[in-house]
């Protein structure tokens, strides 16, 4: 399929999509969310892909909105902002944290508003030394969106979560790692490379008990002690029934590199 607004591919198991708006510091419109969606779409049905790459073109991550974007622009009676969110955004991050691999996010330049939290949707951030990440829903009147004020407590504490919120102020990529808003930082040169290397080494890992792990984290921060052991029975019973867990014992048990292909 040919895409305008982002380059896609799939290949040895790594599926790789790239924001491609970069004289606009790949901010989003309506047909950009759809060929993301699209393309998240393909990633689902192909049992091939074993991990998702997010990544951008440019010298920015994603800006979040494109406020030039007539849907977003204040006329005569103002926009309705929730029926952007309803069916671009909250799909989108829905998308990321539900996808049943792993999925890595590496952030070059800036990530702002939307795209900051689009990132925090993700698995494993990435993020070259030079990038930063903002809040910037505040300067303009409007609130974190995206799962920003979902992640964003979570991640950081609540005291911290409301100074991002609230001052919009920029926060590196070494802060935000020290802070644990993502996983790591690395050296700008050295981004790409090591986002491929983590995608590499996933592809290649038992990835069916990988969206089994997804599963239960996420359900952590909401479910009782209680309800979480009983969900850990019922996936660890799922995991046990997988050809991935077999092909790691036998692999284990006569020393050699197991094989697993992600079911």
């Amino acid at each position: 399929m040919h895409y305008q607004h982002i380059l896609f591919s799939i290949d040895a198991g790594i599926a790789q999509l790239s924001l491609n708006r970069p004289a606009q510091l790949n901010s989003f419109t309506g047909p950009m969310h759809e060929e993301v969606q699209q393309a998240l779409g393909q990633v689902r049905q192909d049992d091939s892909a074993r991990v998702l790459l997010l990544r951008a073109e440019g010298r920015g991550f994603c800006a979040g909105q494109d406020l030039a974007d007539s849907s977003v622009v204040p006329g005569a009676e103002a926009p309705d902002l929730g029926l952007a969110i309803e069916r671009y955004y909250n799909p989108l991050v829905r998308s990321l944290r539900d996808l049943p691999i792993p999925v890595i996010c590496a952030v070059n330049g800036v990530a702002a508003g939307a795209g900051a939290n689009i990132a925090l949707a993700c698995d494993l951030v990435l993020a070259a030394r030079s990038a930063n990440f903002i809040q910037a829903f505040c300067k303009i009147g409007l609130i974190p969106d995206s799962g920003g004020t979902y992640a964003l407590p979570r991640l950081v504490g609540m005291a911290r979560a409301k100074a991002l919120a609230l001052l919009g102020e920029r926060l590196s990529a070494e802060q935000a790692e020290q802070w644990g808003l993502i996983y790591r930082c690395v050296e700008d040169n050295e981004l790409h490379d090591q986002a491929m290397l983590l995608a590499r080494h996933l592809a290649n890992q038992p990835t069916y008990g990988l969206g089994l792990i997804k599963r239960s984290l996420h359900a952590s921060l909401d479910n009782s002690f209680e309800e979480q052991l009983s969900l850990e029975l019922d996936l660890q019973r799922q995991a046990g029934r997988s050809e991935d867990y077999r092909e790691g014992i036998s692999a284990f048990m006569a020393k050699r590199s197991a094989q697993f292909k992600g079911r």
